[in-house]
């Protein structure tokens, strides 16, 4: 009887022995198998061309005859992109002038990569139809929505100054876009400095009227950016997909009615409204020239100035001339 009980015994500790042989096989090949997949994380907003190139899906194509899938995560502003990408949980992305500022000031570790041209009628400060407010003066004391660090927080800053007014004379209330659509909406806040396409959704919806936009006071321009150990690792990938990019620009700039059809159903916003939007801001992937990191430097400058970020930063230490 304890001859067979130990040989049980024996048996069973072997048993466990060879499962858990198979199970360490399994997990390794697990393992094994996430480690060898190739995925690109692409952050992308509402609109710009990044998202017009994952509506069409050309790059998927071009990257999977390189063994590379896409990731695509939506983010409502570029200030919350460049954070997910400071904590690495996406590669590359695009945003305003502003958010990269805030992110480098942060000690994100982000490259720029290249722009797409200014179009400075793409953002703009409204308020309502029927209110009094009719110059940008008028904001002073006033309650001003804006979704803090993104491009429009510059429109706001140069637009007060231009005026005579500091940003100390209004009332920021610092929401993302559906948020300040919603209390602009009922009237809690007096304007809203919002950029497309929801900028164009609430002149469709809202009939908001423009107190001011970009024109002769900021460029606005629509950067390209990626973690620095993104480059380190794919920098021979970034060709291509710039390549994928400057065609779908193209093509955008020429077929604004097609553009809007397409993005209608992806952002929920009406044909309408996105055509606005389509026709009044320029295309085009540009390098990073003097002239653009020295506008960069201008808005880093400024934010120091009010206290926005916490030091001072160099923009061209982020800068990479990657083709």
């Amino acid at each position: 009887m304890k001859i067979r009980k130990y040989v049980f015994g024996f048996l069973l500790f072997l048993l466990v022995i060879a499962l858990a042989g198979c199970g360490h096989q399994a997990e390794s090949k697990q393992s094994s198998d996430t480690g060898n997949q190739k995925t690109i994380r692409i952050g992308y907003q509402k609109y710009g061309t990044l998202n017009i190139l994952k509506a069409k899906g050309t790059l998927e194509k071009r990257l999977a005859a390189l063994g590379y899938s896409i990731k695509w995560t939506e983010f409502p502003g570029g200030p919350q992109l460049l954070e997910a990408l400071r904590v690495g949980e996406i590669d590359l992305g695009h945003t305003g002038e502003a958010p990269p500022i805030f992110a480098q000031a942060a000690g994100a570790p982000l490259v720029y990569l290249g722009h797409e041209p200014a179009s400075p009628k793409s953002e703009a400060i409204l308020v309502h139809k029927q209110s009094s407010i009719q110059k940008v003066s008028d904001l002073k004391g006033k309650k001003v929505a804006l979704n803090k660090g993104s491009n429009v927080h510059y429109l706001l800053v140069k637009q007060l100054e231009k005026a005579g007014l500091k940003y100390k004379d209004i009332q920021p209330r610092y929401l993302p876009p559906a948020d300040a659509r919603a209390a602009f909406e009922r009237g809690s806040v007096d304007a809203w400095v919002i950029w497309d396409p929801y900028f164009a959704a609430a002149q469709t919806v809202t009939q908001a009227r423009i107190l001011a936009d970009g024109q002769q006071t900021v460029s606005n321009y629509e950067f390209y950016l990626a973690s620095r150990q993104f480059i380190q690792t794919h920098r021979d990938l970034i060709p291509t997909i710039f390549a994928e990019l400057e065609k779908t620009a193209k093509w955008a700039e020429k077929n604004p009615h097609q553009l809007a059809e397409l993005l209608s159903p992806q952002l929920g916003i009406d044909v309408k409204s996105l055509e606005v939007a389509a026709k009044r801001r320029n295309y085009g992937v540009q390098k990073m020239s003097n002239q653009v990191i020295a506008e960069q430097q201008k808005v880093a400058e400024t934010f120091l100035k009010l206290g926005l970020i916490p030091k001072a930063i160099k923009v061209k230490d982020a800068v990479l001339d990657i083709r």
